[in-house]
């Protein structure tokens, strides 16, 4: 009998973050690990109903998913940005669109162009006017994007909404295909090896002990594994990032279809709405600090539209990350590695990070402390990213008309978001990084949108004439509605591409 040398990894917790990790290591990895998964039914998971960024695509596509087939089983509809409505003041709105502004072409970024109009004393349209995304979104349109980099269809990018709590059940299926082991049990035990310290196996209520070389915590908030047993700190955030409960509510979908996840203002936090093809999921984020649950519960039942089709649940949580995410043989991956709000829809990506990452440094027999340490880094520089784009949100604001909105528009932020707001404001620069999730039109949107405008413009911008610079602008808004106008409604489109079961 041949000796398997392969490394067992054993993945604690299922869920996204479980089943994602067992997909993605059995498909890539399939001659480097054997993947065992243990998970608890009674345990459950958090989800309750997903936004995702376009990076999903490229996972589901290493995986070999088919989109329909995923869509239509999962529920799913298509996204093309975020809008946030009462952000900055009430009654303002704004998308961050999945793309860029303008053509997408040249050396110069578009709102290079736009501010420059603005500063002339131009009546110039909004900055989303010049965004095929946002233009689709509002227009409740979809198309693919166009392969050709040069047509103005080029120049968005979307992702999915789709129901949490079918994608994981989606994933454990392509998983066991390829040879994931899974085991049901609830973990009572975790046992360390006296010398390294180190995890050698989980114990299970059963009795049943599994052994492992690698060990992935997938635990969520309960973080069994790195938090628990290994005792690894959490860096809290919470004096920037404020929010930590949210009560959620899916409702019967009575409105637009929209290929855009909302994002609306509240007096102590924000709401979510998340439309899918069976549903409307629906949630209240907001700290306790400014206000109760049962508020919180009332004031969500009284904004959704639509029928409640489940009770409001109260979520709690608490914004930061582990010290490090990758301790000894154990790799923290989702709510177990961190917790960053659902406000830029970065939990699955975060998950993604991690996976990408994993694979990337995935350990020869002995674990590299070089490995080990570059893979925190990158997962430390995505968390901190992420963070300073999220209070970016909340600090760039006019308002103050509740306790809540008056202590985010004053609060002490952080040196780093302080750095980046302070570029922007005075050049109109977007502070570059090597590693970092949202590229410069994600900054664009939510620094013009939140009322951070360049007090001045890249000077290159002035060698085209006042009248010239008008009119190619206003070309260029023309030819993005007209793509628009041509293309599918949104739900007509679903409905011949990724219908959800007739049965469901």
């Amino acid at each position: 009998m041949i000796e398997d040398s392969r490394l067992k990894v054993v993945i604690v917790g299922g869920g996204t973050a479980g089943w994602m990790t067992a997909a993605a290591l059995a498909k890539l990895l399939p001659s480097r690990c054997r993947v065992h998964l243990v998970e608890s039914e009674a345990i459950g998971i958090v989800g309750v109903g997903e936004a995702t960024l376009p990076h999903i695509r490229g996972f589901n596509e290493k995986l070999g998913i088919n989109e329909a087939d995923f869509m239509a089983r999962t529920r799913a509809t298509f996204k093309l940005g975020i809008e946030f409505r009462d952000w900055a003041r009430p009654g303002d709105s704004y998308i961050h669109p999945f793309g860029t502004f303008g053509s997408g072409q040249g050396d110069i970024d578009f709102h290079h162009y736009w501010n420059r109009a603005r500063q002339e004393g131009q009546k110039v349209p909004p900055i989303g006017d010049f965004s095929m995304a946002v233009t689709m979104a509002y227009m409740n349109r979809f198309a693919r994007p166009s392969a050709d980099p040069a047509a103005i269809e080029s120049t968005f990018n979307y992702a999915y909404q789709f129901d949490a709590t079918l994608y994981a059940p989606y994933l454990r299926r392509i998983a066991e295909q390829l040879g994931t082991v899974r085991t049901e049990g609830r973990i009572v035990d975790v046992e360390l090896d006296g010398e390294s310290g180190n995890v050698r196996a989980v114990r299970l209520e059963s009795g049943e002990r599994i052994e492992g070389d690698l060990f992935v915590d997938c635990s969520g908030f309960v973080s069994l594994i790195i938090g628990k047993t290994l005792g690894e700190s959490f860096e809290d955030w919470s004096k920037w990032l404020v929010c930590d409960r949210a009560v959620a509510m899916p409702c019967r979908t009575t409105t637009a279809l929209t290929p855009y996840t909302g994002v609306i203002a509240m007096p102590a936090g924000w709401r979510w709405r998340i439309p899918l093809q069976h549903r409307t999921g629906n949630g209240y984020v907001y700290s306790s600090a400014f206000t109760t649950d049962e508020a919180a519960r009332a004031a969500l039942i009284e904004a959704v539209g639509g029928e409640p089709i489940a009770e409001p649940r109260v979520l709690k949580f608490k914004a930061g990350r582990r010290k490090r995410s990758w301790v000894g043989n154990c790799i923290a991956v989702g709510l177990a590695s961190g917790f960053l709000e659902p406000l830029e829809s970065t939990s699955i990506y975060l998950i993604q990070a991690a996976i990408t990452g994993l694979v990337e440094l995935f350990p020869e027999r002995e674990i590299s402390h070089a490995d080990r340490d570059e893979f925190n880094r990158l997962i430390d520089a995505e968390y901190d990213w992420i963070r300073d784009f999220l209070i970016l949100h909340y600090h760039a604001t006019e308002r103050s008309d509740t306790p809540f909105w008056d202590y985010v528009r004053t609060m002490s932020v952080p040196d780093s978001l302080k750095e980046k707001m302070e570029l922007f404001r005075r050049r109109g620069r977007v502070v570059k990084h090597r590693e970092g999730l949202f590229l410069d039109a994600s900054w664009v949107a939510v620094y013009i949108g939140q009322g951070v405008l360049p007090e001045s413009h890249d000077q290159r911008v002035d060698m085209l004439p006042q009248s010239v610079l008008l009119q190619n602008m206003e070309s260029l808004r023309a030819a993005i509605r007209s793509k628009a106008e041509r293309m599918p409604d949104h739900r007509t489109h679903i409905e011949h591409y990724c219908p959800m079961p007739k049965a469901a």
